[in-house]
């Protein structure tokens, strides 16, 4: 049953004989009840859907990055998230058919004008951790001593991300971040940002490289 919650003219939500009624972004929206197709999906469909499942599969582990991350970087009417999945589905997967990837070096969960790290190195010296260090300098000059920096593992042996949020200030010019011990021999992608002490400006998303785990 439809309820009429804003009125005579204000739509309605939920299901009224053949159409459905949904609040999307502030707006009414009034659609007909989707009927399933009897035909078997073309090679075309089943390779998007393959395709759009990877990238929101991937993007929902750090889904509180993107929030922030894409904050100012998404368009009227659209969420971080989605802004997210536009560039990514565009320009961070590779394969075709049925069989996509993530291309880690172009996947991006920030996107700003704030400095990133310069001179960033990441080394494995010690058992199941990973140590960064950078300089004091912005990569763009754009930036402050107060900007926290994140930090993205995965690991695709095992599908699992390790997130660290906030992890460091950028005057730190160094974290070491420990990984669960079992990553011990696997290869993990990394990936870091800086956001701004109030959270409303952010850098784009560093691909920092690939590493293997001690």
């Amino acid at each position: 049953m439809g309820i009429q919650i804003w009125g005579a003219f204000g739509g309605f939500q939920k299901k009224t004989g053949a159409l459905v009624g949904r609040r999307v972004n502030g707006q009414n929206v009034i659609t007909a009840i989707p009927h399933p197709s009897e035909l078997p999906p073309s090679e075309g469909q089943l390779s998007f859907r393959a395709r759009f499942k990877l990238v929101v599969s991937f993007q929902k582990w750090i889904t509180p990055l993107i929030r922030t991350g894409f904050r100012n970087a998404h368009k009227e009417k659209q969420n971080a998230f989605n802004a997210a999945f536009v560039y990514n589905y565009r320009n961070a997967v590779t394969g075709s058919g049925l069989n996509w990837t993530i291309d880690y070096p172009k996947f991006m969960y920030s996107s700003g004008m704030l400095g990133n790290a310069a001179g960033l190195e990441m080394q494995v010296n010690t058992d199941a951790q990973l140590d960064f260090s950078w300089t004091a300098v912005p990569d763009t000059g754009v930036g402050a001593a107060s900007d926290k920096a994140s930090f993205v593992v995965y690991n695709p042996a095992q599908d699992k991300f390790v997130v660290r949020a906030d992890a460091a200030l950028r005057s730190a010019l160094a974290y070491d971040l420990a990984v669960p011990v079992n990553f011990s021999g696997d290869t993990v992608h990394v990936w870091m940002n800086f956001v701004s002490a109030d959270g409303k400006t952010a850098s784009n998303t560093l691909y920092v490289g690939s590493a293997v785990v001690m």
